[in-house]
Protein backbone atom coordinates (compact mmCIF):
# COMPACT_ATOMS: atom_id res chain seq x y z
CA UNK A 1 0.00 0.00 0.00
CA UNK A 2 1.25 3.34 -0.92
CA UNK A 3 2.26 6.25 1.50
CA UNK A 4 2.32 9.90 1.66
CA UNK A 5 5.83 10.86 2.13
CA UNK A 6 7.17 14.32 2.71
CA UNK A 7 10.54 14.94 2.15
CA UNK A 8 12.37 18.69 3.17
CA UNK A 9 15.71 19.95 1.49
CA UNK A 10 14.06 17.01 -1.59
CA UNK A 11 15.64 19.36 -4.72
CA UNK A 12 19.33 17.97 -4.55
CA UNK A 13 21.80 15.88 -2.22
CA UNK A 14 21.14 13.33 -0.31
CA UNK A 15 17.38 14.88 0.18
CA UNK A 16 16.57 13.98 -3.38
CA UNK A 17 17.92 10.53 -3.15
CA UNK A 18 15.56 10.06 -0.44
CA UNK A 19 12.74 11.31 -2.64
CA UNK A 20 13.22 9.08 -5.29
CA UNK A 21 13.93 5.98 -3.41
CA UNK A 22 10.24 6.48 -2.03
CA UNK A 23 9.16 7.44 -5.20
CA UNK A 24 10.16 4.51 -6.61
CA UNK A 25 8.87 2.52 -4.69
CA UNK A 26 5.16 3.96 -5.43
CA UNK A 27 4.91 6.49 -2.65
CA UNK A 28 3.55 9.84 -2.76
CA UNK A 29 6.44 11.72 -2.30
CA UNK A 30 5.61 15.27 -1.40
CA UNK A 31 8.98 16.39 -2.90
CA UNK A 32 9.82 20.28 -0.98
CA UNK A 33 12.34 22.57 -1.13
CA UNK A 34 13.12 26.37 -0.18
CA UNK A 35 11.37 27.66 -3.55
CA UNK A 36 8.70 25.79 -5.57
CA UNK A 37 11.30 26.60 -8.78
CA UNK A 38 14.10 24.33 -7.56
CA UNK A 39 11.23 21.72 -6.03
CA UNK A 40 9.76 21.69 -9.87
CA UNK A 41 12.93 21.34 -11.52
CA UNK A 42 13.78 18.42 -9.51
CA UNK A 43 10.46 16.52 -10.41
CA UNK A 44 11.11 17.45 -14.17
CA UNK A 45 14.38 15.76 -13.66
CA UNK A 46 12.94 12.34 -12.04
CA UNK A 47 12.76 9.11 -13.74
CA UNK A 48 9.73 8.66 -11.33
CA UNK A 49 8.23 12.22 -11.76
CA UNK A 50 4.53 10.81 -11.85
CA UNK A 51 4.83 10.19 -8.00
CA UNK A 52 6.24 13.56 -7.45
CA UNK A 53 4.47 16.50 -6.03
CA UNK A 54 6.45 19.42 -5.75
CA UNK A 55 5.73 22.21 -2.71
CA UNK A 56 7.57 25.44 -1.19
CA UNK A 57 8.38 24.82 2.12
CA UNK A 58 11.86 26.94 3.55
CA UNK A 59 11.94 25.27 6.53
CA UNK A 60 13.24 28.53 7.91
CA UNK A 61 10.11 29.77 7.71
CA UNK A 62 7.12 28.92 9.91
CA UNK A 63 4.44 29.82 8.10
CA UNK A 64 5.58 27.62 4.96
CA UNK A 65 4.89 24.60 7.86
CA UNK A 66 1.44 25.58 8.34
CA UNK A 67 0.91 25.61 4.22
CA UNK A 68 2.05 22.59 3.79
CA UNK A 69 -0.42 21.16 6.26
CA UNK A 70 -3.26 22.99 4.89
CA UNK A 71 -1.92 21.54 0.96
CA UNK A 72 -1.53 18.04 2.33
CA UNK A 73 -4.99 17.70 3.54
CA UNK A 74 -6.43 19.15 0.38
CA UNK A 75 -4.58 17.10 -1.63
CA UNK A 76 -4.07 13.84 0.47
CA UNK A 77 -6.12 14.26 3.58
CA UNK A 78 -3.24 12.33 5.20
CA UNK A 79 0.56 11.89 5.61
CA UNK A 80 2.26 8.78 6.62
CA UNK A 81 6.10 9.68 6.85
CA UNK A 82 7.66 13.11 7.27
CA UNK A 83 11.50 12.79 6.70
CA UNK A 84 13.54 16.07 8.12
CA UNK A 85 16.57 16.35 5.63
CA UNK A 86 16.78 20.07 4.76
CA UNK A 87 19.77 21.67 6.47
CA UNK A 88 22.82 24.14 6.08
CA UNK A 89 26.20 22.79 6.37
CA UNK A 90 28.87 25.28 6.99
CA UNK A 91 32.48 24.43 7.69
CA UNK A 92 33.95 27.45 9.40
CA UNK A 93 36.53 27.50 11.66
CA UNK A 94 35.35 27.20 15.34
CA UNK A 95 37.20 31.01 16.68
CA UNK A 96 35.59 32.31 13.57
CA UNK A 97 32.01 31.70 13.63
CA UNK A 98 29.87 35.34 14.14
CA UNK A 99 26.58 35.62 15.72
CA UNK A 100 24.89 35.94 12.86
CA UNK A 101 26.43 32.68 11.35
CA UNK A 102 26.03 30.73 14.38
CA UNK A 103 22.07 31.59 14.90
CA UNK A 104 21.34 31.17 10.60
CA UNK A 105 22.95 27.26 11.48
CA UNK A 106 20.95 26.90 14.59
CA UNK A 107 17.66 28.16 12.72
CA UNK A 108 17.81 26.08 9.40
CA UNK A 109 18.97 23.38 11.06
CA UNK A 110 17.79 23.53 14.58
CA UNK A 111 14.42 25.24 14.51
CA UNK A 112 13.56 24.07 11.34
CA UNK A 113 13.51 20.62 12.49
CA UNK A 114 12.19 21.49 15.63
CA UNK A 115 9.11 22.78 13.89
CA UNK A 116 8.20 20.64 11.33
CA UNK A 117 8.07 17.90 14.20
CA UNK A 118 5.87 20.35 16.24
CA UNK A 119 3.59 21.60 13.50
CA UNK A 120 3.54 18.31 10.87
CA UNK A 121 3.47 16.09 13.56
CA UNK A 122 0.60 17.69 15.46
CA UNK A 123 -1.13 16.96 11.84
CA UNK A 124 -0.01 13.37 11.77
CA UNK A 125 -1.24 13.01 15.79
CA UNK A 126 -4.66 13.88 14.92
CA UNK A 127 -4.92 11.42 12.29
CA UNK A 128 -3.34 9.22 14.73
CA UNK A 129 -1.04 7.94 12.26
CA UNK A 130 3.00 8.67 11.38
CA UNK A 131 6.32 8.24 10.71
CA UNK A 132 9.03 10.89 11.05
CA UNK A 133 12.58 10.19 10.48
CA UNK A 134 15.07 13.30 11.36
CA UNK A 135 18.44 13.08 9.75
CA UNK A 136 21.07 13.65 12.28
CA UNK A 137 24.59 13.52 11.59
CA UNK A 138 27.97 12.01 13.19
CA UNK A 139 29.21 15.75 13.91
CA UNK A 140 26.37 15.64 16.20
CA UNK A 141 27.93 12.91 17.94
CA UNK A 142 31.57 13.28 17.73
CA UNK A 143 31.82 17.39 17.72
CA UNK A 144 33.09 17.10 13.90
CA UNK A 145 35.58 15.92 11.98
CA UNK A 146 35.10 18.54 8.72
CA UNK A 147 32.53 20.54 9.59
CA UNK A 148 31.55 23.93 11.57
CA UNK A 149 30.58 24.01 15.40
CA UNK A 150 27.54 25.45 14.74
CA UNK A 151 26.59 22.89 12.26
CA UNK A 152 27.86 19.79 14.98
CA UNK A 153 25.36 21.22 17.33
CA UNK A 154 22.55 21.98 15.63
CA UNK A 155 22.61 18.52 14.53
CA UNK A 156 23.28 17.37 18.36
CA UNK A 157 20.37 19.45 19.06
CA UNK A 158 18.52 17.25 16.62
CA UNK A 159 18.92 13.79 18.77
CA UNK A 160 17.78 15.24 21.66
CA UNK A 161 14.55 16.84 20.12
CA UNK A 162 14.22 13.38 18.23
CA UNK A 163 13.66 11.70 21.42
CA UNK A 164 11.58 14.98 23.00
CA UNK A 165 9.17 14.32 19.94
CA UNK A 166 9.10 10.41 20.00
CA UNK A 167 7.55 10.76 23.75
CA UNK A 168 5.32 13.15 23.00
CA UNK A 169 3.72 11.07 20.02
CA UNK A 170 4.21 7.47 21.41
CA UNK A 171 0.67 7.18 22.47
CA UNK A 172 -0.79 8.82 19.60
CA UNK A 173 0.68 6.15 16.46
CA UNK A 174 3.74 8.04 15.74
CA UNK A 175 7.56 6.97 16.23
CA UNK A 176 10.16 9.81 15.59
CA UNK A 177 13.80 8.50 14.99
CA UNK A 178 16.76 9.49 13.47
CA UNK A 179 19.83 8.51 11.29
CA UNK A 180 23.11 9.74 11.92
CA UNK A 181 25.40 9.70 8.87
CA UNK A 182 29.03 9.95 8.92
CA UNK A 183 31.09 11.27 5.83
CA UNK A 184 29.03 9.59 2.23
CA UNK A 185 29.70 9.90 -1.17
CA UNK A 186 27.82 13.18 -1.72
CA UNK A 187 28.13 16.64 -3.20
CA UNK A 188 28.12 18.03 0.51
CA UNK A 189 31.58 16.19 1.60
CA UNK A 190 33.01 17.26 -1.63
CA UNK A 191 32.45 20.53 -1.09
CA UNK A 192 33.57 20.36 2.46
CA UNK A 193 37.01 18.02 1.61
CA UNK A 194 38.90 18.85 -0.93
CA UNK A 195 40.28 16.59 -3.51
CA UNK A 196 43.93 16.86 -1.95
CA UNK A 197 42.45 15.73 1.23
CA UNK A 198 40.17 13.23 0.11
CA UNK A 199 42.57 10.26 0.05
CA UNK A 200 43.57 10.79 3.77
CA UNK A 201 40.42 11.68 4.97
CA UNK A 202 38.88 8.35 3.63
CA UNK A 203 41.49 6.37 4.93
CA UNK A 204 41.11 7.94 8.84
CA UNK A 205 37.23 5.74 7.98
CA UNK A 206 37.61 2.03 9.77
CA UNK A 207 36.03 0.84 6.74
CA UNK A 208 38.05 2.95 4.58
CA UNK A 209 35.30 4.19 2.58
CA UNK A 210 33.07 6.60 2.31
CA UNK A 211 29.11 5.79 2.96
CA UNK A 212 26.22 5.28 0.45
CA UNK A 213 22.89 8.09 0.52
CA UNK A 214 21.42 5.07 -1.08
CA UNK A 215 21.99 2.94 1.48
CA UNK A 216 20.53 5.95 3.89
CA UNK A 217 17.40 6.24 1.69
CA UNK A 218 16.81 2.51 2.12
CA UNK A 219 17.29 3.08 6.18
CA UNK A 220 15.13 5.92 6.22
CA UNK A 221 12.09 3.60 4.17
CA UNK A 222 12.51 0.83 7.23
CA UNK A 223 12.23 3.16 9.56
CA UNK A 224 8.99 4.81 7.73
CA UNK A 225 7.62 1.10 7.29
CA UNK A 226 4.60 0.15 9.37
CA UNK A 227 6.30 -2.84 10.73
CA UNK A 228 8.79 -0.23 12.49
CA UNK A 229 6.44 0.88 14.97
CA UNK A 230 8.60 -0.47 18.30
CA UNK A 231 11.60 1.61 17.38
CA UNK A 232 11.53 5.20 18.58
CA UNK A 233 13.40 7.60 19.80
CA UNK A 234 16.19 5.74 18.55
CA UNK A 235 19.42 7.49 16.49
CA UNK A 236 20.37 4.66 13.91
CA UNK A 237 24.73 5.32 13.51
CA UNK A 238 25.60 4.83 9.75
CA UNK A 239 29.18 6.01 9.74
CA UNK A 240 31.86 3.29 8.64
CA UNK A 241 33.30 2.99 12.42
CA UNK A 242 33.68 6.41 13.16
CA UNK A 243 31.64 6.46 16.25
CA UNK A 244 30.46 3.62 18.29
CA UNK A 245 28.59 3.29 21.28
Amino acid sequence: MSQVVLVTGAASGLGNVIAEFFAAQGDHVILTASTLEKAESAKNQSSNAQNMHPLKLDISVESDFHDAVQWIEQKFSKLDVLINNATVTKATPVLEITASDFDWVTQVNQRGTFQSCQIIGQYMAAKGYGRIINLASLAGQNGGTATGAHYAASKGAIVTLTKIFAKEFAAKGITVNAVAPGPMESPIVHSVVSDEKMEQFIQNIPVKALGSMEFIAETCALLASRNAAFVTGATWDINGGLFMR
